[in-house]
């Protein structure tokens, strides 16, 4: 999952056969005292898991699943998919089950082709959709064979806001982010599944103490909250559990939610804190596309940006400095940045500039933060 933690000792060198090839790659701007490795060589990535043994399965966008172990990129792709990769489709999201050192059960969120989108936008739709599945491992391949699908969702009209960020809860529950296929009216609307946070059980059936389980019908019970644009990634927070959603904003804010059953975030009617009104759950946090306030001087005042990316929590044992322990790390793809939030005192810093567009973060056991972009991976410590 995107907030798996990373092994330490010989498994920390996975990405050591790429470091040659980044050598030319741009430097990130950092707080003092840190350092940063890259490391490229992965075409197109969208998300990274990372296994007990040591191995990190990278999604690429265009289908493939590709395997990191004992510092190689193995030739073999795990797992070939025939996916739509148009735009912001493709193979998308990636986590493994809790138990995947017994049952060697992975999951993986993509888009199945079909034929095109008709009539007008948010009209009748084509046979495209995005898909969830599970499959099982042998050895550092897929079982021929195991593809399960869990849940097929609607079709899609058009090719942005799909979503794809895949968590296993505390609860044991799997939790699935899903945009709202750029058609506003489908976020409010309970019967479909677009612009929602979904919850299943790891067999795909849909656990009967869902907030609309018993109101709705179908596959629409697997919604567990909803008001959301395109919740990219989204990340768990050791201790409490709760997550914390990244909602791609379109016109004024970027933000960060905390998932509660049944909770309306309020999108189209919302965005950031602008008309939040009786029913609609705020934001956590925000930040603006343009300058809101000076450096400094508040929460959106450090950074600008125009989707939020990435999200892991670093903990409070790690090995950063005390000032950048135990809060919510988190990106910007466009903007090319990664901030932190500290929950305790309800403050945003910026914390670094990146020379590539991030997607996907995690923190790994040696006290790294893992950035995961389009171009490479950077690793980010402190001594």
């Amino acid at each position: 999952m995107r907030s798996t933690f990373w092994k330490t000792g010989r498994r920390l060198s996975v990405f050591a056969f790429l470091a040659t090839a980044a050598a030319g790659l741009s430097a990130s701007s950092l707080p003092p005292g840190f350092t940063e490795t890259k490391f490229s060589g992965i075409a197109s990535p969208t998300a990274i898991a990372v296994a007990n043994d040591g191995r990190a399965f990278v999604a690429q966008q265009g289908g493939q699943l590709r395997v990191i172990k004992n510092g190689a990129l193995l030739s073999t792709p795990f797992l070939t998919l025939t996916v739509d990769s148009t735009n912001e489709r493709g193979l998308i999201g990636v986590v493994l089950d809790p138990n995947f050192a017994s049952n060697q059960y992975l999951y993986v969120y993509y888009t199945v082709p079909g034929s095109p989108s008709t009539g007008p936008s948010c009209g009748t739709p084509g046979g495209v959709h995005n898909r969830l599945s599970r499959f099982k491992a042998n050895g550092d391949v897929v079982l021929a064979g195991s593809e399960t699908i869990l849940l097929d969702l609607e079709p899609l009209v058009h090719s942005n806001h799909n979503g794809g960020a895949l968590h296993f809860g505390s609860d044991g529950k799997l939790y699935v982010a899903v945009g709202n296929d750029a058609c506003n009216a489908n976020s409010q609307d309970l019967s479909n599944l677009e612009g929602k946070i979904l919850r299943l059980n790891s067999d795909g059936t849909i656990p009967n103490d869902n907030p609309f389980f018993a109101t709705q019908a179908g596959i629409a019970r697997a919604v567990w909250a909803y008001g959301l644009r395109n919740p990219f990634t989204f990340a768990l927070q050791p201790g409490t559990g709760k997550l914390h959603i990244n909602d791609v904003g379109q016109n004024t804010w970027e933000e960060i939610d905390v998932g509660a059953a049944g909770a309306n975030y309020g999108w189209p009617n919302s965005e950031g804190p602008d008309n939040v009104g009786a029913g609609i759950t705020g934001p956590l946090f925000t930040y603006k596309h343009s300058a809101a306030n000076p450096p400094g001087s508040g929460p959106g005042g450090f950074f600008t940006g125009f989707a939020i990316a990435g999200g892991a929590f670093y903990p409070a044992a790690g090995a950063f400095p005390a000032g950048y322990r135990d809060q919510y790390y988190f990106a910007d793809f466009v903007s090319q940045f990664v901030g932190r939030y500290d929950l305790a005192n309800d403050a945003a810093y910026a914390f670094a500039s990146l020379s590539g567009a991030p997607v996907d973060m995690l923190v790994g056991l040696d006290g790294a933060l893992y950035v995961l972009t389009r171009g490479s991976v950077t690793r980010i410590s402190s001594p």
